[in-house]
């Protein structure tokens, strides 16, 4: 049997706080409406959040297989591993940078992701030791940045292009979460961070900005509620700016090498 995804993706941020998990989560399932096959690894392991935003309750944990590799939970159509599978909710983890880039390349190379054609890797948020880690091992076809417009946001965002520059992992693009917010009730639209930043910056690496998304009760809602907005409003303007940046990526993945991931073979003996 091999495990082994043609493509691996990663979503980054330069900092937390920006909806780099939600726009992992919504991503990840707009690839499989759009007809591809996905899986979805929640490699922030000290803040792990794709089991609740997938809805899949605390009691669930994945099955073994000869006692080594891991099956990955099906939720949504697309398939999914999480230390959150593996801890209890409330039990933080507490270890040093060696031993969670181990434990991620483990969940990386022992999971039966089987054929599929893309793994999106939810990083964890800034550029340290797991960070390169990751990057270097996950045989990276490209990483999708998330940042917000505002200032603090895109400093650190830079690093993040940076260091996948560093490692030679190409930028597919970069999303601007929270660009504007709509009020519900008078439809006034106000830039709460600030307006564009994540364009300019887009500008200076030369890369697109694949989507400006709001900053949207709707998709906090879902999110909350272990739902997708592509699924739950699919015609909606989040919707919508989702599934155009999931286009792209599918755009820009064609031209792209696969990636060359360990091949794990059990036979029958």
């Amino acid at each position: 049997m091999n495990s082994k995804p043609k493509y691996i993706v990663a979503v980054a941020s330069g900092k937390g706080g920006v909806g780099k998990s939600t726009v992992a989560m919504n991503l990840a399932i707009a690839l499989k409406l759009r007809g591809l096959s996905v899986g979805l690894l929640d490699a922030d392991v000290y803040g792990p959040s794709q089991q609740h935003m997938l809805g899949v309750d605390d009691s669930v944990t994945p099955e073994q297989q000869d006692g080594k590799y891991l099956l990955p939970i099906e939720v949504h159509g697309i398939k999914s591993m999480s230390m959150g599978y593996l801890s209890s909710a409330k039990t933080p983890m507490v270890w040093r940078g060696p031993m969670a880039s181990s434990a991620l390349v483990q969940m990386l190379e022992q999971t039966l992701w089987g054929d599929i054609d893309i793994l999106l890797v939810d990083m964890p948020p800034g550029t340290g030791d797991i960070q390169l880690t990751l990057s270097q091992k996950a045989s990276l076809s490209g990483a999708i940045i998330v940042t917000t417009p505002q200032d603090i946001a895109l400093l650190d965002a830079r690093k993040g292009v940076e260091m996948f520059a560093k490692v030679e992992v190409p930028i597919l693009g970069i999303v601007q979460n929270m660009a504007v917010h709509v009020c519900s009730q008078c439809g006034h639209a106000e830039h709460v961070f600030g307006q564009d930043g994540a364009v300019t910056m887009a500008q200076e690496y030369n890369v697109d900005v694949l989507a400006n998304l709001p900053l949207s009760m709707a998709v906090r809602v879902a999110a909350d509620a272990g739902q997708s907005i592509v699924e739950v409003a699919p015609d909606g303007p989040e919707a919508r700016a989702l599934f155009d940046a999931a286009d792209a990526v599918i755009a820009r993945l064609a031209s792209a090498e696969p990636v060359k991931m360990p091949t794990i073979s059990m036979g029958d003996d």
